[in-house]
Order: C-alpha cells, then sequence, then structure tokens
C-alpha cells in the first residue's frame, strides 16, 4: 500500500479550499485501500474539469477593450506593410533561425499619433 505524500495532499486541499469550485466528495468504501481511495478522488478531479478551471485561473488576463484591439491590428497591418516594402527595396536585412523562421534585423519604428 502507498503512502501519501504530502505534497499530494496539500495539493489536494488546495483544489477543495477554492470557493468557487464545487466540492469533490469522496468517501472511503469499506475494505478501500488508501491508494484506491485516492486514484478514485483524481479520476473524479479529471472529470469534473475542476483542474483545469484551477489551472485557467492562474494566469487571469484582463480583457482587451475593442479600441485597443483594434489598434493593435492597425500596428500590425502598418508594420507588416513596411516591412514588405523594405523587403521589395532591399533595405531589409533578414536572418533564419535554426527552425527555418525568418527574423528581420532591421528595427521597425511606426510614428505614435
Amino acid at each position: 500500500e502507498r503512502k501519501v505524500e504530502k505534497h499530494e495532499v496539500y495539493f489536494f486541499q488546495q483544489i477543495l479550499d477554492r470557493r468557487c469550485l464545487s466540492m469533490i466528495d469522496v468517501k472511503k468504501k469499506e475494505g478501500e485501500s488508501n491508494e484506491a481511495l485516492l486514484r478514485r478522488f483524481s479520476r473524479k478531479v479529471q472529470s469534473s474539469g475542476v483542474l483545469l478551471r484551477v489551472k485557467k485561473g492562474r494566469f487571469l488576463q484582463k480583457t482587451k477593450s475593442k479600441n485597443l484591439l483594434r489598434e493593435q491590428a492597425i500596428r500590425r497591418t502598418l508594420v507588416r506593410e513596411q516591412k514588405d516594402y523594405l523587403r521589395r527595396i532591399g533595405k531589409l536585412e533578414e536572418t533564419t533561425d535554426r527552425f527555418g523562421r525568418t527574423k528581420s534585423k532591421t528595427k521597425i519604428h511606426l510614428k505614435r499619433r
């Protein structure tokens, strides 16, 4: 019979302590080993999707406003157009990395409004 490690207990306790998550209740059956109980608990955690919600909540990002998204899209298109122009006239220095992706050495600077 395997002994439950401290870090495993702590991790499961963290999952259960979250107020926004549903409680996962697993009771030890008669004659059931600790290992089987732990396996049953982890299976329930996996199937309930609790683990995914916890992992997603770690790196919460603010939603960007429509104006900000629009400005970023405009900036991307302007940079792309500027790179294409520099590439056509032969002033864009490019190198390839070990994965075959092209990277430009020339920095593109756009004027801010």
